[in-house]
């Protein structure tokens, strides 16, 4: 993707932001098992689309990092899992 086409589609996932040729968001949860059962969530949708995000869990905040690394960068890939990851969020976590 080229820097507009990333432009447009980060209007689609507000609250992530990118960093160099990845999207990021943390997430904040009341508690370290509530955290661990977001990542539990995600993990199946990551594995069902075959696409996995760098997970870094600090008690009860989760940043998932998402890129397309055998595309070299950003793909919409990248940016339909940010939304499944958005949308059991707020499913489930109430934000």
């Amino acid at each position: 993707m080229n820097a507009k086409q990333v432009s447009a589609r980060l209007r689609t996932v507000p609250n992530w932001s990118k960093r160099g040729q990845t999207i990021l968001r943390t997430f904040a949860f009341t508690g370290f098992l509530e955290g661990i059962d977001f990542v539990n969530r995600i993990a199946r949708n990551a594995e069902k689309s075959r696409h996995h995000p760098d997970i870094t869990i600090r008690y009860n905040k989760v940043t998932l990092k998402l890129t397309t690394h055998d595309a070299g960068g950003l793909t919409e890939k990248d940016f339909s899992l940010a939304r499944q990851c958005d949308k059991v969020f707020s499913k489930y976590f109430g934000a």
